[in-house]
């Protein structure tokens, strides 16, 4: 189910409305998105903010080692792309 607004109403509720469509496009995000966080933000949830580490040893990287390699990886890659 879709929740929808209404954006009839009087003066103050028009101009609420208005001000807040501003301040989504000055940060860049749909009006939808504007309302989405300012109702996690009071809800107390959060979409973001995780523990980073959780992620650490999930992931097998098949014995690479981006840190160390990254140069012989970076020549590999222009190599494929100059035959292509």
């Amino acid at each position: 189910m879709r929740a929808e607004i209404r954006t009839r109403g009087e003066g103050e509720q028009r101009e609420t409305l208005r001000r807040a469509r501003i301040r989504a496009g000055e940060e860049g995000i749909s009006f939808a998105e504007y309302v989405r966080r300012l109702v996690i933000r009071d809800l107390g949830e959060s979409s973001t903010g995780g523990d980073v580490s959780a992620l650490f040893g999930l992931f097998d990287s098949g014995g690479s080692n981006v840190g160390r390699n990254k140069d012989h990886m970076i020549g590999q890659a222009i190599e494929v792309l100059n035959r292509k």
